[in-house]
């Protein structure tokens, strides 16, 4: 992992990793992790701890692992502090990523989300969807 890459991985690729450790999207996030370190906000934070407490997620994976994976999480991510807020995305919900990233100068958010996706370029970040990341080559 190389400390001067920064990228952002937004809450369905973080969720997908976990339901679906082996698919594209869990590679594109372990891939993510060993490029750089990967931001999270106090808010993006916030939303990743509500969205795995779902009880819909119970048949999938145990709470007491969602939680794990939320305390290992805590050791992998930096969490930054939002310094800036934005208000470009076509999702308002989704304008946090672009918070993190600006404020952590990430090189990169990892997203399936079409409304993160559709930016690309924000402010020279690259906002990529999996597929597209794995296929890009390391820097």
């Amino acid at each position: 992992m190389r400390t001067d890459h920064r990228l952002v991985i937004d809450t369905n690729l973080w969720v997908s990793r976990l339901l679906m450790p082996n698919g594209a999207a869990a590679r594109a996030v372990d891939r993510g992790l060993s490029w750089g370190i990967a931001l999270m906000s106090e808010a993006t934070l916030a939303e990743l701890s509500e969205v795995l407490s779902r009880g819909r997620f119970d048949r999938y994976v145990t709470r007491e692992d969602r939680q794990h994976f939320l305390r290992l999480l805590g050791g992998i991510v930096r969490i930054v502090s939002i310094t800036r807020t934005i208000a470009a995305c076509r999702d308002p919900a989704d304008d946090k990523f672009l918070d993190v990233a600006l404020s952590g100068e990430a090189r990169l958010i990892l997203t399936g989300d079409r409304d993160l996706l559709e930016l690309h370029p924000f402010h020279g970040i690259e906002i990529l969807g999996p597929a597209d990341f794995l296929d890009r080559p390391m820097d």
